[in-house]
C-alpha cells in the first residue's frame, strides 16, 4: 500500500464512508463536504483532512481510512470455510474477519463496519430475516450488502432473502471467481439481486 492521498475523488470517499458515490456528492452539493470542483469540469475532489472532519462530527467510523480496501464480514460456523474464503479473498484485496455466531458477527460488525456480509443463512441461531434487521438497523453501522449462502440454496429459498433483506444469494459449493463477482455486484451503488 503506497503513501495515502491527500485528495479523494468522490467514489474514493465512497467506499471509505460505505455510501453511495451519489451521496458522497450530495454532502459536497449541499456544502456539508468541503472541497473543491476541478477547473473546466464538474469532477469534485475531497481534500483528505475536510474527510477526516466531516466523519468526526457525523459519527461516521474512520476504520474505513485504514485502507481504502472493502471490508468483508463472513458469518459461518465452518471454520474450515471461513479461512479459505479469507485466504482467497485476502489476496483478491478484501479486508476479511470471520464470525463462527451471530453474536461474534454483532461485534465484529461494529468493530469494521463491513461493506458485504456474507452470512450462512442456515445457521441455526438465528433467521435470516432476524440478520437482516439487525444490519439495516444497528446504530452506528452503515448498512452493509448481504449476501445469503447455504448448501443446496434454491431458487425459491433465494428469493424468500431477498425478501428478507438480503442483496443477493449463492449456494454452496461455490467457487472463487464466483463469489468474488457477486461480492463486487452487491456491493456496486445498484447491487444485482442474482444466483451464481
Amino acid at each position: 500500500m503506497g503513501p495515502r492521498k491527500t485528495v479523494l475523488t468522490t467514489g474514493e470517499v465512497a467506499k471509505i464512508c460505505s455510501v453511495a458515490p451519489r451521496t458522497v456528492s450530495k454532502w459536497f452539493d449541499s456544502g456539508q463536504l468541503r472541497g473543491y470542483r476541478i477547473p473546466g469540469s464538474k469532477d469534485r475532489r475531497i481534500p483528505f483532512e475536510h474527510l477526516i472532519r466531516y466523519m468526526r462530527a457525523h459519527g461516521i467510523p474512520l476504520n474505513g481510512l485504514d485502507s481504502g480496501r472493502r471490508r468483508v464480514l463472513i458469518l459461518d460456523a465452518d471454520a474450515t470455510l471461513c479461512d479459505t474464503l479469507r485466504a482467497t479473498l485476502t489476496r483478491d484485496g478484501y479486508e476479511v474477519t470471520t464470525a463462527g455466531s451471530a453474536l461474534e458477527a454483532g461485534g465484529a460488525a461494529h468493530e469494521v463496519n463491513p461493506h458485504v456480509v456474507l452470512v450462512d443463512v442456515s445457521l441455526p441461531d438465528v433467521t435470516p430475516r432476524t440478520i437482516s434487521r439487525f444490519f439495516r438497523s444497528a446504530a452506528g453501522l452503515q448498512p452493509p450488502r448481504l449476501i445469503g449462502i447455504a448448501a443446496g440454496l434454491t431458487e425459491a429459498r433465494g428469493q424468500a432473502l431477498l425478501q428478507d433483506g438480503f442483496d443477493a444469494y449463492l449456494s454452496k459449493p461455490f467457487d472463487a471467481r464466483s463469489l468474488v463477482r457477486l461480492i463486487e455486484a452487491a456491493a456496486s451503488p445498484t447491487p444485482v439481486h442474482e444466483m451464481v
